[in-house]
C-alpha cells in the first residue's frame, strides 16, 4: 500500500500561480511515477503533469507552457507549479502514484479555485 498527502491549492486570483505538493509513503519500490490530475465538475479527469522516478515528463495540453513538475525521490515527493491560471482551471487536483504491477494510488484531492 501506498499513502498520499497532498498539500497546497486553494482560491488563486486569475493569471495567479498554484503550487502543489504531495508525499508518497508506504511500500515504495523503484521504477514510478508520480503526478496530478484534475478534475472539474461533469469533466472527465484529466492529465496535468506526471513524472517518473526516472525523469520523464508528460504534461497535459492544457497545461502545457504553464506547468513545471519536479519530483523528490530521496522523499518520495512530487510538486506541481502552475501559472498564468485561468477560471477553466478550477477543478479538484488528485495527486497520483504509479508502480508498475504493484498498483495505482490516489490522493483524496485538493480544490483549485480561479476566480477574482
Amino acid at each position: 500500500q501506498v499513502q498520499l498527502v497532498e498539500s497546497g491549492g486553494g482560491l488563486v486570483q486569475p493569471g495567479g500561480s498554484l503550487r502543489l505538493s504531495c508525499a508518497a509513503s508506504g511500500s515504495i519500490f523503484s521504477g514510478y511515477s508520480m503526478g496530478w490530475y484534475r478534475q472539474a465538475p461533469g469533466k472527465q479527469r484529466e492529465l496535468v503533469a506526471v513524472i517518473t522516478s526516472g525523469g520523464i515528463l508528460s504534461i497535459g495540453g492544457s497545461a502545457k507552457g504553464r506547468a513545471t513538475i519536479s519530483m523528490d525521490d530521496a522523499k518520495y515527493m512530487v510538486y506541481l507549479q502552475m501559472n498564468s491560471l485561468k477560471p477553466e482551471d478550477t477543478a479538484v487536483y488528485y495527486c497520483n502514484f504509479r508502480q508498475s504491477g504493484r498498483g495505482d494510488y490516489w490522493g483524496q484531492g485538493t480544490q483549485v479555485t480561479v476566480s477574482s
